[in-house]
């Protein structure tokens, strides 16, 4: 929005010429979203508080968490409104990427808003029906992968690259559809099954984000993208106003989420944040990269299917509880430290997954 203005005031002053430049308004909005978040947090916070819209705790879970019950949720609107602000206000709003990762996250936003209301609300433990919640996920992820399939312009647009591998692009046709779709919805879920702890969820989300932002800005890049080996993705690199402002709003988020919590993100946040990532990394066509840096979020799925599998098939569990952070809080670790290793570990992986841009 403020793009468009600058361009017109250009042609009085020279100066707004300026706010042409992605890295500029990359900064911009990291430091817009920040602010909104951090001034708009108590506000919200007091308003959650009056409206009673609290955690409820689960009486299996650690015993510590028993005193949570009743702390705000659904904060993830904080999140959310700032990221959409920041980039209506810094983006360039005629690129189709932005406008595409703008409404996947608007949708999931609004079946996890669902979810929190129902639960939270209306009282019912069950939230929206998993068939109902599935179905609306699926709805978003294929229509986005859709979308993209049909109007690639470049078959590096539909190709898996395969990291590592100078001029390794696998043609994938029609399974590019399959394998968006698991993506956006996996990655969604996975983030929604890693926000269980104050903190845990927001502080990788943003690290990837902003991994995935580089990345973008470099794939956006012709000449970058054929001194490093990666695909040149036309209008990709506006992406990095997205992902600047999903870094500035979640540090600003964290800022009240820290343990001890002042306020949880919600469904309304967790499903949002990790089906943004999810498109992002398809567009930027990492999902491999991804993968590898997003590695907290694949072990805390992973832990849920295994533990999931094994009871049904043999009547064991393999972890004391699931997702794997409940396993080592179980396992007498305090939460802040199961917080900060898991947040140490997804700085190694992130660093690891931008080494593979070189590392061809």
């Amino acid at each position: 929005m403020l793009l468009i203005l600058a361009e017109y005031l250009q042609q009085y002053a020279s100066f707004f010429g300026v706010f042409q430049y992605l890295t500029l308004r990359a900064i911009l909005g990291v430091l817009t979203a920040l602010a909104i978040s951090l001034l708009l947090g108590p506000w919200m916070i007091r308003k959650l508080n009056e409206l009673q819209i609290g955690q409820s705790v689960r009486d299996d879970g650690p015993e510590s968490h028993l005193s949570k019950s009743g702390t705000p949720t659904m904060g993830g609107t904080l999140i959310l409104a700032s990221i959409f602000i920041s980039t209506l206000l810094w983006g360039d709003l005629s690129n189709r990427y932005i406008w595409l990762v703008l409404i996947v996250t608007a949708i999931f936003a609004a079946v996890g808003w669902v979810d929190d209301y129902r639960k939270v609300i209306e009282s019912n433990s069950r939230g929206l029906p998993a068939r109902w919640k599935y179905f609306w996920q699926s709805v978003a992820g294929l229509g986005a992968a859709l979308y993209l399939y049909y109007t690639a312009t470049s078959p590096a647009e539909t190709q898996l690259i395969v990291p590592f591998f100078k001029n390794v692009a696998i043609d994938m046709g029609p399974f590019f559809i399959v394998l968006t779709y698991f993506v956006i919805v996996g990655s969604s879920n996975a983030v929604n099954l890693t926000d269980g702890l104050d903190g845990l969820a927001i502080m990788p989300t943003v690290l990837v984000g902003g991994a995935l932002g580089v990345i973008a800005y470099l794939v956006g890049h012709a000449e970058f993208a054929r001194y490093l080996h990666i695909p040149y993705i036309a209008g990709a690199g506006e992406l990095v106003v997205f992902c600047a402002a999903l870094g500035g709003a979640g540090l600003g988020f964290l800022w009240f989420n820290t343990y001890p919590a002042q306020v949880f993100m919600g469904d309304v946040g967790a499903l949002a944040l990790g089906a943004a990532l999810g498109v992002i990394a398809v567009i930027v066509r990492h999902e491999i990269v991804f993968f590898i840096m997003g590695g907290i979020f694949v072990m805390e799925t992973v832990s849920v299917i295994l533990q999931v599998a094994s009871y049904k098939l043999t009547g064991r569990r393999i972890f004391r509880m699931a997702p794997l952070h409940h396993h080592y809080e179980l396992k007498g670790w305090p939460e802040p430290r199961v917080i900060v290793r898991f947040w140490i570990i997804t700085v190694m992986l992130v660093l690891f997954g931008l080494a593979t841009l070189k590392l061809r």
